[in-house]
């Protein structure tokens, strides 16, 4: 590992990791206003895009758990600069694609660079400051890979209707190459002396059962197999996974080392955090569907009814050290997680005839409690971690997250699906009914991930939240 970062890196590694992470965290929702001008250009069902939208979050936790593997090995300044790299290339390419089948693979590419960019920027911030400085460091950073999925609708609907949808992926493309150039000037290069053998049969098991998993969820009610087909793939991606938690705790160098969730506060966040993210994950690709399609919005005003919510987001993360600090992470988890699944539920009441004011009024609720649960559950992880484990626990959190994230809209697509009669040709009060069935379903859900939570004690979390509140303002955020 290297030497120490500087007192001059220390100020620009948020804001350079920050600026990497928007990017990568606005691209899993930028599509969503965009759904219904992209469908009809490529010829395609609404419904039918969740396959363009989860197979990028799907790709990155597929590569995830390589990510921390890769850092040691060649180090974080490198691997950080090629995920940039891939990351560019694939939203070019995605911006040039003519049918559906390509976008999907283009948006595969774009799901291998935004794999390492997380994890890896993470790590970097994880090695550089200490405990105590890392809720404030962890929230600053939090900020664009919070907002970036609720602004992600946003910026895809002006985009679209003042643009064309393929500009939507060509804005990555200066960010990208001035994020090259940052990260060689300023990221640190942080590596080990001698890494670990690459674990290829943990490797093939893991990413062979979740991309079987996942592609059972988005062809479920696509009437392209049969149920038998569907329980045999299903059968065959519960026993891949299965194959891997044998192996996971049987080889002395597993690629995801699961006997980390033996530290309690980790197993709570990674495992909170995954519940949970199932039922607000599938918030930005509903509400773009029930403004527009549903509601008759366009573009624009669809996406500033869903501004409401970064805006939320930013105007809370100062506040969140403080909050954890005076109430402590039991307390913040167990009564947030009920209040957001219960905001999650209460979007079943728009309809047609709803105030503009109440529909800006929950996205500003819904946007302040996922805030607030994100930078908990994110800084949680770390709590009882020990430097040394800090890569991988920083990978399997970033795997878990993105799985939950690529399931939750396949999730909430197929439960609209069920309650739509025939989504091809349906008509807006329809997939209004369905698109709010689908509210309860992932508001119940999240709900039920209280219940995870239970299991902290009121003084876990304080190795990262004790003298947060009332701390000084650190150095990188000004």
């Amino acid at each position: 590992m290297t030497e120490p970062a500087s007192e001059r890196v220390r100020r620009l590694l948020p804001w350079l990791v920050a600026v990497a992470f928007f990017m990568e965290s606005l691209d899993t929702t930028i599509l969503n206003t965009a759904v219904p001008a992209i469908a009809a250009a490529l010829q395609v069902q609404p419904l039918s895009m969740k396959a363009v939208l989860s197979s990028y979050t799907l790709s990155v936790a597929v590569f995830v758990p390589v990510s921390g593997w890769l850092a040691d090995r060649f180090g974080t300044r490198r691997v950080f600069a090629t995920a940039i790299a891939l990351f560019t290339l694939g939203s070019f390419l995605c911006g040039i694609a003519t049918d559906i089948h390509t976008l999907v693979a283009c948006r595969i590419l774009q799901g291998m660079g935004g794999a390492m960019m997380v994890p890896v920027g993470r790590l970097t911030m994880v090695r550089t400051f200490p405990k105590g400085e890392l809720v404030r460091a962890m929230s600053f950073v939090a900020i664009p890979s919070l907002i970036g999925p609720m602004l992600g609708p946003v910026a895809g609907g002006f985009i679209v209707h003042y643009l064309h949808w393929r500009a939507i992926f060509f804005v990555n493309i200066p960010i990208g190459l001035v994020g090259l150039y940052m990260v060689w000037r300023h990221l640190p290069d942080y590596r080990t002396e001698r890494s670990d053998p690459l674990d290829w049969i943990g490797l093939v098991q893991f990413s062979s059962g979740i991309a079987l998993l996942s592609y059972v969820l988005e062809v479920f009610g696509e009437h392209t197999l049969s149920g038998r087909e569907m329980l045999a793939l299903l059968g065959l991606s519960m026993a891949l996974l299965a194959a891997y938690g044998r192996h996971a705790v049987s080889t002395p160098r597993p690629l995801l080392r699961l006997v980390l969730l033996r530290i309690r506060t980790f197993r709570v966040a990674v495992g909170g955090s995954f519940i949970t993210r199932l039922g607000a994950g599938g918030m930005p690709f509903l509400l773009p569907l029930l403004y527009q399609v549903g509601m008759g919005y366009t573009p624009v005003q669809a996406a500033l009814l869903i501004v409401a919510q970064p805006i939320a987001a930013i105007s809370l993360k100062v506040f969140v050290p403080h909050i954890l600090a005076r109430l402590g992470y039991r307390r913040v988890l167990l009564w947030n997680t009920v209040l957001m699944g219960g905001l999650i539920m209460l979007f079943a009441t728009i309809g047609p005839g709803t105030p503009v004011w109440q529909i800006l009024l929950q996205g500003f609720l819904f946007g302040f409690c996922s805030s607030l649960q994100y930078s908990s559950m994110n800084t949680l992880v770390y709590a009882d971690v020990s430097g040394s484990d800090t890569s991988m626990a920083s990978t399997i959190s970033s795997t878990l997250q993105q799985m939950s994230m690529s399931f939750g809209v396949a999730t909430a697509s197929l439960v609209a699906a069920l309650f739509i009669p025939d989504r091809f040709h349906s008509n807006p009060a329809e997939l209004i009914h369905g698109i709010h069935q689908a509210f309860l379903a992932l508001g119940a859900l999240t709900v039920l991930s209280a219940l995870v939570f239970r299991e902290l004690r009121a003084d876990d979390g304080l190795a990262v939240s004790r003298g947060q509140d009332g701390a000084s303002e650190a150095s990188f955020g000004k």
